[in-house]
């Protein structure tokens, strides 16, 4: 199953108006999703279920912000 998420364009067509400094850490973070999301399917596939939760809101000082998030897991126990 290859299943297209996006995210790389997404970001690159929101960057636009963005310093380079700006586009280098959108194009970490979007690489970075990238990542995430195959493991998610990955783990989806061995059977477990995942579920992205905010556990925190990181502030920069100056009016910016983002979420931090932690996976719940939840799996049914084959005996």
């Amino acid at each position: 199953m290859n299943i297209q998420t996006h995210v790389k364009e997404r970001a690159e067509e929101q960057s636009t108006a963005m310093t380079p400094e700006q586009q280098a850490a959108i194009r970490m973070l979007a690489n970075d999703l990238h990542r995430l999301n195959h493991a998610i399917m990955k783990a989806v596939d061995a059977g477990v279920s995942v579920e992205l939760v905010r556990s925190a809101r990181h502030h920069g000082g100056d009016g910016h912000w983002g979420d931090l998030m932690i996976p719940v897991i939840v799996t049914n126990r084959v005996q």
